[in-house]
């Protein structure tokens, strides 16, 4: 087998001038992958390739895949994604994957930025005070997944887990979901490609579901994303995923 025509072609336009070792130790393999990755699966669904990019950026630091970022963060940057859309994705990746995993991804974007001669730091996009950051946060909140879903949730938890609600509001959503630089469509995007890929999150990747269909993701959208992180979490939490908006959209 060989890389097909469009396969390397649309590995060129991502990584100009760039061979990868492995493709000479392991030919077989890049083989099969590039022409899946770069040529069948391109040829599915209607994402542009900044969106396609940002949730592979997403994915990957969810998958911990820290040498396979650094590379596709700079084929997201040659394809339009901002350096602050750059850093969005990883401020967003703090709530939900947690900053131990997140700390080394922050690090390396930071020199991949500053490789580019990209000054650091770069213009603040937080929406909200120490003042305020509740109140937006839980404005923001109900925007996603509906406000009568956040008062149930206020409502139905225990007194001694009632810190938890306050800090999704506040913390999830005030300090993180409501900053500027990415849309919130496309952050639900990115959310749910970080749940995903993390796998046993299945209750939440089916909230998430919900809360990309309320801001206007609609089902094709999804499945376009799910599809493009294919080759890069694999199959089990690739149907998970599907298996999610299915129950969601179906139901």
């Amino acid at each position: 087998m060989a890389i097909s025509e469009q396969a390397r072609k649309n590995h060129d336009e991502l990584f100009p001038g760039h061979t990868s070792q492995l493709a000479v130790t392991d030919p077989e393999l890049i083989e099969v992958f590039d022409n899946f990755a770069f040529d069948e699966v391109l040829q599915h669904g209607n994402l542009d390739p900044r969106t396609r990019l940002m949730v592979q950026l997403a994915s990957m630091i969810a998958c911990q895949a820290l040498r396979e970022y650094r590379i596709m963060l700079g084929a997201a940057l040659l394809v339009g994604v901002t350096p602050v859309e750059a850093k969005e994705i990883v401020y967003q990746a703090v709530p939900y994957v947690g900053m131990s995993k997140v700390y080394d991804f922050l690090h390396a974007t930071n020199e991949v930025l500053c490789e580019r001669g990209i000054q650091l730091p770069l213009p603040g996009q937080s929406t909200t005070t120490p003042e305020t950051r509740a109140d937006k946060g839980r404005e923001v909140q109900g925007q996603i997944i509906g406000a009568d879903r956040v008062e149930k949730l206020y409502a139905s938890a225990p007194e001694d887990q009632m810190h938890i609600q306050r800090y999704l509001s506040a913390n999830c959503f005030g300090d993180h979901v409501a900053r500027g630089g990415i849309d919130i469509p496309t952050r639900e995007l990115l959310t749910l490609s970080m749940l995903v890929s993390l796998g046993g999150c299945d209750a939440q990747v089916k909230g998430h579901v919900s809360a990309n269909l309320n801001v206007g993701n609609d089902r094709a959208r999804l499945i376009d994303v799910i599809t493009q992180l294919v080759p890069f979490i694999g199959y089990p939490r690739a149907l998970n995923g599907l298996r999610a908006i299915d129950e969601v959209t179906t139901s």
